[in-house]
């Protein structure tokens, strides 16, 4: 299965994006009212140039409390994105997930962001292609 099946399977809409000079308070919000696991740092909202994470807030909410939350989501969030295209198959992108050890991917198209995908995304895709694949054998087996 390829990256641009997943997101097929999403709701479309553009990726939800914060500016840099945002505070890490408003991002937060941002993500619970989204109920979303991370944000991409963008000024333009095509071209990501970091990501933050809910992991992110709070392993700096543990180290140095509520006071992080005034900070800009630009001094906390990932700078070195890892991403992925819509070409990519689930299994190279659960790999570099799973190596990095992180939960979100950007998707880009020539530079341009064309979607995100979730580890969830991923294993989601991936169970139901064990499915039909399991689906397919019974019938083999069975003749059909």
């Amino acid at each position: 299965m390829q990256v641009h099946q997943i997101l097929r399977s999403k709701p479309q809409g553009a990726v939800i994006t914060v500016q840099p000079g945002t505070s890490v308070a408003d991002a937060a919000r941002l993500l619970a009212e989204r109920r979303i696991g991370a944000v991409i740092v963008s000024s333009d909202g095509k071209a990501p140039l970091g990501i933050l994470s809910e992991r992110d807030i709070v392993r700096d909410v543990g180290r140095r409390g509520g006071a992080c939350l005034t900070d800009k989501v630009d001094a906390m969030m990932t700078r070195n994105i890892v991403s992925c295209t819509p070409d990519d198959s689930t299994d190279s992108v659960l790999e570099k997930m799973t190596a990095g050890r992180f939960r979100h991917m950007p998707v880009l198209a020539d530079g341009k962001m064309v979607g995100i995908i979730s580890i969830g995304d991923v294993v989601a895709a991936r169970l139901s292609e064990l499915a039909m694949e399991k689906d397919a054998l019974a019938g083999m087996i069975m003749g059909n």
